[in-house]
């Protein structure tokens, strides 16, 4: 499937779709895993094609409801979700003590963690936070360098099934966490923590007050974007997190959306290319970023 570098927001029957590609355009939910859709065909009999310039709509099968129910082409989707029962089920049995270990070391180190209002103080601390380095993971960090206004809409979204939780220390913000709420379970949609409180172990500390509120809500789940080979992937792993499978559904909205369908071209490239070529080209990407990004040493 051939990319554009940008991807268009339009609005369509009621939801915001994200529209990426040239051949084939695909059409998607652009809050996917954050929002789903509760009748995805009666959705997809509104959709008109050339209203929202797009060949091919995809969907995904929310996380309390995994098995596959549309007789739509489909593939699977590997998320990471963390199961809940109750928060003392979480840290005595499906954390090691190095991670309860972690949790403690943000205490120990006068961080406290609060869920705070979404607000104009907010938004300066989190333009703080993602201001502090160009580069997030081995790659350029998206939200480096945006203004205020364009920040607080950007996290102005599901503000109605939001809850945020942020990481202070002495007063000031290293870290948030947002969180959006569904009906069985939550989905971490941003976090993050300064790289200069790494020391203070804030994310570790943010990941288990989430916990701890999807337990108090009875919440079965606590999805963290999809599932990873790297560095994230290690971090879920030691939280408890597991891969999970769910359908991916691909439907043609044109003849257009038919023909690449049938010629399997709405599958990404990146699909075909094993995991370690994946790993060693993330790897030189990091590498690169690093020193086209480096700190000019002072004399």
């Amino acid at each position: 499937m051939f990319k554009l570098t940008q991807t268009r927001l339009v609005k369509a029957a009621d939801k915001e779709l994200a529209v990426s590609g040239i051949l084939p355009r695909i059409a998607k939910l652009s809050g996917e895993y954050h929002e789903y859709l509760d009748a995805p065909e009666e959705y997809l009999s509104q959709l008109n094609s050339r209203e929202v310039h797009a060949d091919i709509f995809t969907f995904v099968q929310p996380l309390s409801d995994p098995v596959p129910r549309y007789a739509y082409p489909s593939v699977n989707d590997s998320v990471a979700a963390l199961p809940i029962d109750t928060y003392d089920k979480w840290w005595k049995q499906q954390i090691n003590d190095k991670t309860r270990n972690m949790v403690r070391k943000a205490g120990k180190k006068d961080v406290s963690i609060r869920v705070v209002g979404f607000d104009d103080k907010l938004v300066e601390g989190i333009a703080e936070i993602y201001n502090e380095s160009p580069l997030r993971q081995g790659k350029r960090f998206r939200h480096y360098g945006k203004d205020f206004g364009t920040l607080k809409a950007a996290h102005a979204t599901y503000l109605e099934r939001s809850i945020f939780i942020g990481a202070f220390y002495a007063e000031k913000l290293i870290g948030f966490i947002k969180m959006i709420l569904l009906e069985e379970s939550a989905s971490i949609m941003q976090i993050i923590s300064m790289f200069a409180h790494r020391d203070k172990a804030p994310v570790n500390a943010l990941l288990a007050k989430a916990v701890e509120i999807c337990a108090e809500r009875n919440l079965r789940f606590l999805q963290y974007g999809i599932w990873s080979r790297r560095s994230m992937g290690e971090f879920k792993l030691r939280n408890g997190f597991r891969k999970f499978e769910l359908p991916r559904y691909f439907v043609p909205l044109n003849v257009r959306g038919k023909f690449t369908l049938n010629l399997r071209m709405h599958r990404s490239v990146m699909d075909s290319i094993p995991g370690e070529v994946l790993d060693l080209l993330a790897g030189m990407r990091a590498r690169w970023f690093s020193f086209r990004f480096r700190t000019p040493q002072r004399s």
